[in-house]
């Protein structure tokens, strides 16, 4: 037999509740893929934001860094603008940060957006998995119990072993998808922890040119 007839074997025994983890498998596959193609191009967008707006900063070009954040669709590029906008208004550096705070509130979701589905979809699987088993279990005892005592044994035994398959395929969707979502949640929360320190970076770099200037 081959490995893909071996699949499709497989697949078949587990009964109806293969179908449904399947469709769990579906969903979390289209999740994974958005959510790491959306924060990869978000990780790509920032970096280049920033090393694009750090010069104007540092020269004191704070109109010429607002067009250019103003232009740019980076999730960076958000909290900056939220700050810039307030620059004239703020006199503390305590304004300018909550400024840029707000903004990263505003981004935030955007980047955990979906991730945490990916868990739920996870635990989904594996309990539809035990519900399946259980499901077969019921259904292999009632078999046997009119069935002729001799055959009994033979007849549980293989009963159990297909209600097994759905538990098994359960797990075999869980585990990756909860893999999966570790990483996503990794990689989102990177994302959080370099815009935070770019809002430190932004405060102490036009506080200290404001104090400079005085």
């Amino acid at each position: 037999m081959t490995i893909m007839g071996a699949v499709i074997a497989f697949f078949q025994s587990g009964g109806v509740f293969m179908y449904p983890i399947v469709v769990v498998l579906a969903l979390g596959i289209a999740i994974a893929l958005e959510r790491y193609w959306f924060l990869s191009l978000a990780q790509l967008r920032n970096r280049k934001a920033w090393s694009q707006v750090v010069p104007l900063l540092r020269g004191g070009k704070y109109q010429d860094a607002k067009r250019l954040v103003d232009e740019s669709g980076a999730s960076v590029s958000t909290v900056l603008r939220y700050g810039l906008a307030k620059l004239s208004a703020a006199r503390r550096r305590d304004d300018l940060q909550m400024a840029m705070e707000e903004g990263l509130m505003e981004v935030i979701p955007r980047l955990e957006k979906r991730t945490h589905y990916l868990a739920t979809l996870a635990n989904i699987a594996t309990l539809l998995g035990l519900l399946g088993t259980i499901m077969g279990l019921i259904q292999a005892f009632t078999a046997v119990a009119t069935a002729n005592p001799a055959d009994k044994a033979d007849m549980l035994s293989a009963s159990i072993s297909v209600a097994m398959n759905t538990t098994a395929f359960g797990l075999m969707v869980g585990i990756p998808l909860l893999l999966i979502h570790a990483v996503l949640q990794t990689k989102s929360t990177q994302l959080v922890d370099n815009m935070e320190m770019v809002l430190v970076k932004v405060v102490n770099l036009i506080g200290d040119q404001r104090q400079a200037a005085s």
